[in-house]
């Protein structure tokens, strides 16, 4: 396997002693020694670290003992520098652990690094981070998709065994098809925020990246669950999904919306999309047409509702507390000029602006209420829809993976990169992106199954009884395989 191990793989080889975690987390380091250099996925590593502590690791087992996992750079982790990919975070050390950083230490994890992202998320392809772009392990001239584009090219190069990162509109799901790994956006509440830097909070929601979708149902049971720190954490129980996700299908309702195969769809992967879906009426699931007829405003509306609450949470960061401060300047005004102006990329800079003035005077009826009254309609929408299905299968993205510098020049075609994803995140449910083929450039292409509310336990079981009569997620990209 050269290093290319499942959360599930590795239990099983600790279990029976084939592998200890010193071994497994050495197999890691030489992966990241042989292909960080091409790959860039990590901001930080902390191979060292990590190697020493597997070394003294002692019973008991815990759920994520011994197992080697990287972490979006936008999750603060206790005297680790956390930077969101920004010149303006450079320095910044979080004097505490994010809730989610907490049960993976719970659960012994032994922490790789910190990975590279698109400036505090946005983006689509990790070229907007302010330190350097991410490449895709299937294409090394390709991006790896975004804003979690590190964290999907480290688990598709091997270079951890699993991964975190954050959705705010496709922002795990979209690199996850692009790196042909599985990515899952729980279902808004599931998973706490508190730790994790906030670009768009009404949207933002942590989840993993894995190869399989056994692992991602895993990883979701460590860190799921209520936290009273975080406003938004829905009161859920916690829940062992990789139980559940072993059941059948056999019987369940798929829907298939028809707004998502028009226009716009790469003829591969809709070829690819369709054949998955083949493949899941020959387990028994039973597919209907359904409309989501608002879906089309999604990327507008998401684009007003996001950005407005990025504005007021990036308000935060003027050069007086920490990170970045800009230096040679006479007054405050100046400071606080100087230093957002320096320490913004274009894109962040762009979207503050967006959102400052779809807020202010005069604008705010027009522009950031009716947005949020479209975003009503698309939830409606899929509450309709989940009358009649169980789940609602879709392409995640409408084309494989660009080419690096291809979309930077135009925002809007970037934008548009996430048309099948923004909607999941308006409506607050779940959805799951898992790999279903190749195009013929040999670049994977992405399925997304999107459930009801706080039912990742169905999506999750379509995509590994998917996974289970397909071999897709089990290829091995060129540059991870050297």
């Amino acid at each position: 396997m050269d290093g290319f191990f499942t959360i599930s793989e590795a239990k099983a080889m600790f279990e029976k002693g084939e592998i200890s975690p010193a071994e497994l987390a050495s197999k890691v380091a030489e992966k990241i020694d042989k292909v960080e250099g091409k790959v860039k996925a990590f901001v930080n590593t902390y191979c060292d670290e990590m190697l020493d502590k597997a070394k003294g690791l002692k019973e008991p087992k815990t759920p994520l003992w011994g197992l080697p996992i990287a972490v979006k750079d936008n999750i603060c982790i206790k005297g680790k520098e956390t930077t969101c990919s920004s010149k303006i975070l450079k320095g910044f050390i979080p004097p505490y652990d994010a809730t989610v950083a907490e049960r993976l230490s719970a659960a012994g994890y032994l922490l790789v690094g910190k990975t590279n992202l698109d400036e505090f998320a946005m983006g689509s392809s990790t070229e907007n981070s302010g330190l350097f772009t991410t490449h895709n392990p299937w294409d090394l001239s390709r991006v790896p998709g975004g804003s979690s584009g590190g964290s999907a090219a480290a688990v598709a190069a091997g270079e951890c065994v699993a991964a975190v990162g954050s959705d705010t509109g496709g922002s795990i799901r979209q690199p996850a098809s692009f790196c042909g790994v599985v990515g899952l956006k729980p279902t808004y509440g599931r998973v706490s925020r508190f730790g994790l830097v906030a670009f768009a909070s009404s949207l933002d929601q942590i989840g993993p990246i894995t190869r399989t979708a056994y692992d991602a149902a895993y990883l979701l049971s460590v860190i799921g669950g209520h936290d009273p720190r975080d406003s938004t954490s829905a009161k859920v129980e916690p829940f062992s999904f990789e139980n559940a996700v072993k059941e059948g299908v056999k019987g369940l309702v798929v829907g298939i919306p028809k707004e998502y195969f028009s226009e716009g769809l790469d003829p591969e992967v809709k070829e690819k999309v369709e054949g998955a879906i083949s493949q899941l009426e020959d387990l028994g699931v039973r597919v209907e047409e359904i409309s989501l007829p608002h879906s089309p405003y999604g990327v507008a509306t998401y684009y007003l509702v996001a950005t407005a609450e990025a504005s007021s949470n990036l308000a935060r960061y003027d050069g007086v507390k920490y990170g970045y401060r800009a230096e040679g300047v006479k007054d405050l005004m100046e400071m606080y000029l100087e230093t957002r102006s320096k320490g913004f990329g274009d894109e962040v800079k762009r979207r503050i602006m967006l959102g400052t003035y779809a807020l202010s005077s005069g604008y705010y009826d027009a522009y950031y209420l009716k947005a949020q009254k479209v975003r009503t309609l698309i939830k409606r929408d899929f509450d309709k829809a989940f009358e009649t299905c169980d789940a609602i299968v879709t392409p995640t993205s409408p084309t494989p993976a660009f080419k690096i510098g291809e979309k930077m020049d135009d925002p809007l075609t970037m934008y548009l990169s996430d048309i099948y994803t923004i909607s999941v995140n308006l409506a607050g449910i779940p959805a799951v992106s898992i790999p279903c083929g190749f195009s013929s450039d040999n670049l994977p292409i992405g399925l997304q199954i999107i459930g009801r509310p706080f039912d990742e336990e169905t999506i999750l079981r379509l995509a590994h009884n998917y996974q289970m009569v397909t071999d897709h997620h089990t290829k091995i990209p060129p540059c991870g395989g050297e």
